[in-house]
């Protein structure tokens, strides 16, 4: 075993220490970072209602990575812990949809398989659509599933804890079907954090240690093939511990709700003279489409957008809810963002996305 391995190796055991034995449930955490601040939408509340409270209590997550539309869809989530946001899949993609959660903690995995039966009971399901299996986010190809199989792709709280970021990449790449989706929510820094966080286990199974700096996400993310990076959501985090605060030395954390897509898309937003109208059919949003924060669609409204919006909403799931119009074959030069940029951190208000003319989503 190499270097690079024996080190990935130490990080897993670290972490599935913390969460398995340091941890109980979420009260045991010692700061705010893994935690959701905003409320659930009242979709995700109904379902929790019918949540086992066992669960409940074990969930460790910064957001809500449930994307609309997943009604008879395969859905993988990395890091599933204890299984709480596997079972609110279980019900987003109906009986006929299938969930698989992964994590490399054993107890975690049982723990989760322990209230199956329970979730599929709430339910009303003839047999469950959910398993659990044991594996490494960072080596999905040793999990026997097929190739392209995958829908969707989530996960919450979870990448920041990997030491091998690209390898997670590129076997999500290689797991998710032609125009599928990864949406997943995690903390992202705004500068690159000192060696001496990494190094330390509390702080890293606090979800701070190796959150990624955001551009070298978007760096890593590119060279596993998802060249735009919409970020749909963010907020500044509060730590909640003058002691670990102090040791960011001024590094700020943001949680972070992004969604990339399995498509050929550009590594720049360019103008083919296209644009798209919401039809307000999606289930509970009949007025608006949010795909990301600088793309929102008024129902019955005309939007310009450039050759990726396009190919994101015509080439995924969301082909049915959308009129793209213009064929997309003459190009007309750049497509001008404008007040589509999002600002970058450090500036006024809490997102983390950097302001890049070349790209709508980042």
């Amino acid at each position: 075993m190499n270097a690079k391995d024996q080190g990935l190796a130490q990080r897993i055991e670290e972490v599935q220490h913390y969460y398995g034995a340091t941890l109980n449930d979420k009260e045991d955490l010692a700061t705010n970072v893994c935690t959701v601040d905003e409320p659930p939408s009242e979709a995700i509340k109904a379902i929790l209602k019918k949540i086992h409270p066992e669960v409940q209590m074990r969930f460790y997550g910064c957001g809500a990575p449930f994307p609309p539309l997943l009604d008879g869809t395969t859905v993988l989530d990395l890091g599933c812990g204890g299984g709480r946001d596997c079972f609110i899949l279980s019900n987003l993609v109906g009986e006929h949809g299938h969930v698989i959660g992964v994590d490399a903690t054993a107890e975690q995995i049982e723990f989760a398989q322990r209230h199956i039966e329970y979730h599929r009971e709430a339910f009303g399901y003839d047999r469950s659509n959910v398993q659990f299996l044991q594996g490494r986010i960072e080596a999905l190809e040793q999990l026997n599933l097929a190739p392209e199989s995958i829908d969707v792709i989530v996960s919450n709280c979870v990448i920041n804890l990997s030491m091998a970021k690209s390898d997670v990449l590129k076997g999500m790449a290689s797991l998710l079907k032609q125009g599928g989706e990864i949406y997943f929510s995690d903390i992202f820094a705004d500068r690159r954090l000192a060696q001496e966080l990494r190094d330390d286990q509390q702080i890293v199974g606090e979800c701070i240690g190796d959150a990624l700096y955001y551009e070298d996400f978007i760096r890593l993310a590119r060279a596993a093939g998802f060249l735009d990076v919409r970020v749909v959501s963010s907020s500044l985090k509060a730590i909640n511990n003058p002691e670990i605060e102090a040791r960011l030395g001024g590094a700020k954390l943001y949680s972070m709700t992004l969604r990339l897509f399995k498509l050929a898309l550009e590594d720049g937003c360019e103008d083919y003279g296209q644009a798209a109208v919401y039809q307000g059919n999606l289930p509970g949003a009949p007025d608006r489409f949010v795909l990301d924060q600088g793309h929102v669609f008024d129902a019955g409204r005309v939007v310009p957008i450039c050759r990726n919006s396009a190919d994101m909403l015509s080439g995924s799931r969301y082909r049915g809810l959308f009129e793209v119009i213009g064929e997309g074959r003459r190009h007309y030069g750049v497509f001008a963002c404008g007040a589509e940029q999002v600002s970058s951190p450090g500036m006024a208000g809490a997102s983390m996305a950097a302001q890049v003319p070349s790209n709508c989503g980042c």
